[in-house]
């Protein structure tokens, strides 16, 4: 895949209902430009793979899209085996996949790690965030320190990843600290809805806080979250607060998963694009 290739992408997307904008196939390509690929039929693109390493501790594979005329004729197996051979060298491969998607990757070696729920909720542009003396936007010079405790809790480095969310919506970029950070959240701009994630906190008090700020600043209509299984409370928190459930995902790996990362601590992820 090249930057050229990146609207027949968007045009998969859009077809298949996925919120991903420009910037995000833009990122794939600077964070893996030689790791994503393009299916093409008589000169069409009808399908696409994108590919992520994070440091030597795992990668991910995301964007296995299928042009809807052309499912079920063995495309999407092609791209999943392509990405699979681009990623041999890592020991683990993740992902997050559909329902749809899961015995596809099951019958590849793929095992489950934990189910994830996309929410959404309508903005309302009234909504006041509560006064907190932990919580305040993030500054640049925050960053560097955001960086070193999300390498602990996400299991590997995605310091690319964090500084262009940082960049695309700095009004989701919010952090919780005393004397040491207890809480920080990213988003990015969406064709569906804004993204919000990760969202990371030592409790899920501070990451309720963090949500409503976004939810008081965020530039768009609609927000989603990407919620891990592991907390009940924190998903009853978001049913009682508007949010709707949209879909389910399972987050997958392929071989030994020796950094799982913090999960306990992350009540979003960025996506199931990026992890």
């Amino acid at each position: 895949m090249v930057a050229a290739d990146i609207p027949a992408g968007l045009q998969l997307c859009r077809s298949s209902g996925w919120n991903q904008l420009e910037g995000d196939w833009s990122l794939f390509l600077q964070l893996s430009p030689t790791g994503c690929r393009v299916a093409e039929k008589n000169g069409e693109v009808v399908g696409t793979l994108a590919t992520v390493r994070y440091q030597d501790r795992f990668s991910w594979l995301a964007m296995v899209l299928v042009n809807t005329q052309h499912r079920r004729a063995g495309i999407g197996t092609r791209l999943l085996q392509e990405g699979l051979a681009l990623l041999s060298s890592n020991t683990c491969v993740r992902l997050d996949a559909t329902s749809a998607g899961r015995e596809l990757y099951r019958q590849h070696g793929f095992v489950d790690e934990y189910s994830l729920t996309r929410f959404t909720r309508s903005v309302d542009a009234l909504q006041v965030a509560p006064v907190h003396p932990m919580i305040r936007p993030m500054r640049e010079q925050d960053l560097s320190a955001v960086f070193r405790l999300d390498r602990t809790i996400f299991g590997a480095d995605r310091e690319p990843v964090l500084r262009s969310l940082y960049a695309r919506s700095p009004e989701c970029a919010w952090i919780a600290r005393t004397c040491e950070i207890t809480g920080y959240c990213f988003g990015r701009p969406g064709f569906l809805y804004q993204q919000l994630g990760p969202v990371i906190a030592d409790h899920q008090n501070i990451a309720r806080d963090l949500v409503l700020q976004c939810l008081a600043h965020v530039r768009s209509q609609w927000l989603g979250i990407d919620a891990p299984a592991h907390s009940p409370s924190w998903l009853r928190w978001l049913r009682s607060n508007g949010f709707a459930e949209e879909r389910s995902f399972i987050r997958m790996h392929h071989g030994e998963n020796r950094y799982p990362g913090h999960r306990e601590r992350v009540f979003a992820v960025v996506g199931p694009e990026f992890g």
